[in-house]
């Protein structure tokens, strides 16, 4: 791993009120103006932006009119289960009186609305089915719920192919002829707006005072700042206002029960939850139910207003989340024999684009494993595990320099039907292709790789924000950073590096090493944890007195005593 310093910008247009090193870090995040680092729902761009939105308030005006039949079709992730709830939570705010929702187990029907969802939609005879993050590619579902004679309102944010399914109405910022500003929010923000657009239609025509109703959908906020942290989306300017207003609701405790059941779970502290606590504590409990049984279980919880229902949901994810890891661990295992098997067949050399895969590895994780692989090797990873007798299903994961959507349709388009079908973002992606074409496909996807990224694009890199003199080690700065966020995908928590003297150490549970260091320009000597160190790593750091070191600074809580420790990603024997 090779430590890199961030490009060091301008930030005279930043305010002089800001501590010099954060003026530093949002100068270093491309935040050349004041006003970006407002997060008011004030600054937040207007609905109408959104093609399509008139035609989605229509669609649903005329439901809660009607009192129609609405079903919600999710998505199996954190961001379907958030967009889920956000939807049925708004709508039933707004009015409707008979709304559900159906989400498709990964196991039998796959991702999306499939003619197979629209046949078990239909036995509950909706008159109007809202597909939230998904349904950008049904365009056979979408044929098979209009020929029922249900009509479609498609939300979702991923990228489309080359049609677009023949929907009532479609909102997607990353449709052609979408103005939106922000290409990046999640699904759970897109039917956010849209409800937001709904709820000013009926206000202005009268419905809800006739029913003296005025819903604050602000306490959804929740919902969207854990959807949108969990499906990793770039964090740009409306995404920090969505995430950090959340985030605020959350510190209050004004969210729902399930949020605060979750975190209970987790072992985290409502009143100083950050964004990366939803990303690594709550996301993966949510997204153990669709991954191993059924999502409708998470969903469930974020539907729950019962404060000890949602609690005994929360356990029985947190049993999931379990029962996940020690399947992903054994998983892990199978890869790196594999990969050490490959390495020496082939005399060393790894393809650049990597496929994996083993008739027992388990569907529902393959995501989670390729984004270790990946971690590990610095390169784009798809693992594969089985759909069905011939097909088999398979995760991406991708390093910057490869927007591994935009690789699949180049390897779909050079190879005319290698791919059964493909979707995804910049940075994720899925795909099904028949077993007997993975060779194929691996030659070819490796190829399309080769194209973009070079050898030194593969080495493994972390960004640093820079060295930080001794006096700025200190509780004040890891609060004000902590509080200078939300940090996450596309506006990363800063990360700092210098070398220290290694005062004393020791292993906890045989895998997190404690140290405790001293800035050789400084007297004080600081607590310091790298969690989960490789064993070479762990080698490394043992025999070695300096360290070179690329950390976070952390709040370290323990006993109403709060002390400022370094969060260790990556150290090496200081040169």
């Amino acid at each position: 791993m090779k430590i890199i310093q961030r490009p060091i910008a301008s930030a005279k247009h930043l305010p002089e009120t800001l501590h010099p090193v954060l003026r530093r870090i949002y100068a270093a995040r491309n935040i050349i103006q004041a006003r970006e680092l407002e997060l008011k729902l004030e600054h937040l761009p207007p609905p109408a932006a959104l093609k399509g939105m008139d035609q989605a308030v229509d669609l649903l005006s005329q439901a809660l009119r009607d009192q129609q039949r609405i079903l919600i079709v999710a998505d199996f992730d954190a961001d379907g289960a958030t967009s889920c709830a956000l939807a049925l939570r708004a709508l039933r705010l707004l009015g409707a009186v008979d709304v559900r929702y159906v989400v498709p187990n990964r196991f039998e029907y796959g991702y999306g609305l499939t003619p197979e969802i629209v046949a078990v939609a239909a036995q509950q005879q909706p008159q109007l089915i809202i597909t939230v993050d998904n349904g950008i590619s049904s365009i056979e579902g979408v044929a098979c719920a209009r020929e029922r004679g249900m009509r479609v309102l498609i939300t979702d944010h991923h990228l489309p192919g080359a049609s677009l399914p023949a929907a009532d109405a479609i909102v997607n910022p990353n449709q052609p002829g979408d103005v939106f500003p922000s290409k990046n929010i999640a699904g759970v923000g897109v039917i956010f707006y849209i409800m937001l657009a709904l709820r000013a239609h009926l206000r202005e025509s009268g419905w809800l005072a006739s029913r003296g109703i005025e819903p604050n959908l602000a306490q959804l906020l929740d919902l969207v700042a854990l959807g949108t942290v969990a499906d990793v989306v770039p964090l740009d300017h409306t995404n920090r206002i969505l995430v950090a207003q959340g985030l605020m609701r959350i510190r209050e405790r004004r969210c729902n029960a399930g949020i605060l059941a979750l975190l209970q779970i987790a072992g985290r502290t409502p009143e100083r939850v950050s964004a990366a606590d939803l990303g690594f504590a709550i996301a993966p409990r949510l997204n153990a139910a669709g991954r191993l049984e059924d999502m409708s279980l998470g969903i469930e919880c974020l539907l729950s207003d019962d404060p000890g229902a949602a609690l005994a949901i929360a356990q029985r994810l947190d049993q999931l989340n379990r029962e996940r890891r020690s399947i992903e661990s054994g998983m892990q295992e199978q890869a790196l024999a594999a990969l050490n098997n490959m390495q020496l067949d082939d005399g060393g050399d790894l393809p650049c684009g990597l496929c994996l895969f083993d008739p027992g590895w388990h569907q529902g994780v393959i995501g989670i494993l390729a984004s270790r692989i990946k971690d590990r090797l610095h390169r784009p990873v798809i693992a594969f595990a089985p759909s069905n007798e011939h097909e088999i299903k398979g995760s991406a994961r991708s390093v910057p320099g490869l927007h591994i959507r935009d690789a699949l349709d180049a390897v779909a388009a050079h190879h005319p039907g290698l791919l059964n079908k493909f979707g995804g973002h910049a940075m994720a992606a899925g795909l099904t292709l028949r077993r007997a074409d993975l060779d194929a496909f691996s030659a070819a996807f490796d190829a399309e790789v080769r194209r973009h990224l070079d050898p030194a694009q593969m080495q493994g890199m972390l960004l640093s924000d820079g060295a930080l003199p001794p006096a700025d080690i200190n509780l004040e700065l890891a609060e004000t950073l902590r509080n200078a966020g939300p940090w996450g995908q596309g506006f990363p928590e800063p990360v700092f590096d210098g070398i220290f003297k290694i005062r004393s150490q020791r292993l906890l549970n045989d895998k997190h090493l404690k140290l405790s260091l001293q800035h050789p320009d400084a007297a004080e000597i600081h607590d310091a944890i790298a969690f989960n160190i490789p064993e070479q790593a762990l080698a490394l750091a043992q025999n070695a007195t300096r360290v070179h070191l690329a950390y976070k600074l952390d709040v370290n809580s323990y006993r109403d005593r709060r002390s400022v420790q370094l969060l260790i990603e990556h150290i090496q024997p200081a040169v």
